[in-house]
């Protein structure tokens, strides 16, 4: 077992301009992200697998009402909340992913249970609701995951009669999470959960449950989670890509990280980040918006937290 391991989460791309958020805001934001790095970063270096140490961050993810996964997801146009999630081991590429859930508490858990209890990597609808209540996980009301914040967004939302992408005025904007590991074993994984974005409709699914879109990790390359316009990072495969260009292209994580973020995802449109390990412990947050609620840390580097830029 070596000394290398590294932790990375991420709570969505397209933060809001500095200045909406009060002061006191940014600050239990940043302390949020950090603590739950750090939790991470101790389960990493006590030789806990990356796998395990992804689930676990997302999981506290979905509790956080800050974000838009678990407790404080986003409402469809129809009141309601809709979730998907995926997981993905890069030493055996074992996955498991749901979408469109609406009972189960932390979705990452499912997609947990999928990847080792199913021979499927897949499961949708009322079919994944119901493999949940097989399995025995925790189920709650569909109302236990509206905010009074979620609430007002989906007002926003249909009295302009839009899908709320990105924040308006009055809207504000925790995204998608996600977190990718290294573990001292050399094993890279990645999990991701949303609850997509407001006033959906028509049962919309987009990257984030998507292997090779919004999740992806393999030991040979890298670990990625990302985060932002869905329908983009499915059009360009983000997550792969990124894996591709460093196994077939040469890359290092850093270069295909920021051409996909910053020259693929552009081309048609695409607004977003990702949160990204190799199997050295490099690390690579990147986004073309104008923020991305981000964490990290490594074995020499203590937990650390940012929402802009700076």
């Amino acid at each position: 077992m070596n000394e290398t391991y590294a932790i990375a989460i991420h709570g969505g791309a397209g933060a809001l301009s500095k200045g909406k958020l009060t002061p006191e805001q940014e600050t239990e934001i940043l302390s949020v992200l950090s603590t739950m790095v750090e939790a991470a970063r101790q389960h990493l270096a006590a030789g806990e697998s990356a796998l395990n140490v992804v689930q676990q961050a997302v999981r506290s993810l979905e509790d956080c009402p800050w974000f838009n996964a678990g407790h404080g997801a986003v409402l469809n146009s129809d009141g309601g909340h809709e979730l998907d999630a995926a997981i993905m081991c890069g030493h055996t590429l074992a996955a498991g992913a749901v979408s469109g859930i609406r009972f189960s508490p932390n979705p990452v858990d499912v997609a947990r249970a999928v990847m080792e209890n199913s021979e499927h990597v897949y499961l949708g609808g009322a079919g994944a609701e119901a493999f949940a209540r097989a399995q025995g996980l925790p189920q709650v009301d569909n109302h236990w995951f509206t905010t009074p914040l979620r609430r007002q967004q989906l007002d926003t939302a249909k009295a302009v009669e839009a899908v709320i992408l990105e924040p308006t005025a009055s809207d504000y904007k925790y995204g998608t999470v996600g977190a990718v590991a290294l573990d001292r074993k050399g094993h890279l994984a990645a999990a991701t959960s949303t609850g997509g974005i407001t006033n959906k409709k028509f049962g919309r699914i987009g990257d984030s449950p998507v292997i090779g879109a919004g999740t992806y990790a393999n030991d040979l390359t890298c670990a990625v989670s990302a985060t932002g316009h869905g329908e983009h990072f499915l059009r360009h495969v983000a997550a792969h890509n990124i894996a591709a260009r460093m196994q077939f292209g040469g890359q290092t994580l850093h270069a295909a990280a920021t051409a996909v973020v910053f020259e693929d995802l552009p081309s048609t449109g695409g607004e977003g980040g990702v949160i990204a390990v190799d199997a050295r412990g490099n690390l690579v947050l990147c986004f073309n918006t104008e923020g991305m609620y981000r964490g990290w840390g490594n074995y020499e580097q203590s937990a650390q937290s940012r929402i802009y830029e700076d």
